[in-house]
């Protein structure tokens, strides 16, 4: 069916206390105008929370089948190889599109996290 404009949804997942993996299923939201007036390209905002951090972490997934050039937030990240840590890469399944995004707290690969 047709999503309603201006649509906010809202979820909680835990881990899986053996593994780290999680999931959720959702709609694949479209882009959306930024408080700045430019288009951002589609993404869902994260934020993580978990014993021994102190505070949230900010993040964002982005889609890898998305045009996601021109995204604002995306692009202010200076070092551009650090881009990729906040997009998700696609596999085709029998029933639909699923995306693996994963998140690293530290080290090589950290993913990207936004003071906000």
């Amino acid at each position: 069916g047709e999503v309603e404009q201006g649509f906010r949804g809202w979820g909680r997942v835990i881990t899986d206390f053996a593994t780290g993996e999680w999931g959720f299923d959702t709609v694949k939201p479209g882009a959306t105008l930024g408080r700045n007036g430019q288009m951002q390209a589609p993404h869902i905002n994260l934020w993580i929370v978990a014993r021994g951090i102190n505070v949230g972490l900010n993040t964002r997934l982005y889609f890898e089948d998305e045009d996601n050039s021109s995204d604002p937030v995306l692009n202010s990240i200076e070092w551009e190889h650090r881009r990729a840590t906040l997009v998700a890469k696609r596999t085709e399944t029998k029933t639909g599109n699923t995306y693996r995004f994963d998140i690293r707290l530290q080290g090589d690969g950290e993913t990207v996290f936004f003071d906000i």
